[in-house]
């Protein structure tokens, strides 16, 4: 039961920060004894780390679409076309990979 500082944003998602304080349990100095308690919590203004990396994917995938939207107007595209959707089912992939682990840590106690 060893003190640490928190960070948390506003989205929900939260990091451990710095040791803070050794609890009675460890009695060696510098080791701590594994459980980890909130010593204090600063709030960070804005969007995690991951918030922002699904932020800009999605901004990717909507330019994707209207260049893809564009394309079939202007015609004789059909590879770039079906290269760019492909694209988009991977980038999506990553953005539904990123939102499990953002809210695998939210449910997570904190």
């Amino acid at each position: 039961m060893c003190y640490f500082e928190q960070t948390r944003w506003n989205c929900g998602y939260w990091k451990w920060g710095n040791f803070r304080q050794q609890c009675n349990k460890e009695y060696r100095t510098g080791e701590t004894c594994g459980l980890k308690l909130v010593y204090d919590t600063s709030y960070q203004p804005g969007q995690c780390k991951i918030c922002d990396q699904i932020t800009k994917k999605d901004r990717r995938v909507r330019k994707m679409c209207e260049d893809i939207q564009r394309w079939q107007r202007e015609g004789n595209r059909r590879a770039t076309i079906e290269k760019t959707q492909q694209d988009i089912t991977d980038i999506n992939v990553q953005i539904s990979d990123l939102w499990r682990s953002h809210q695998e840590k939210q449910r997570s106690i904190a």
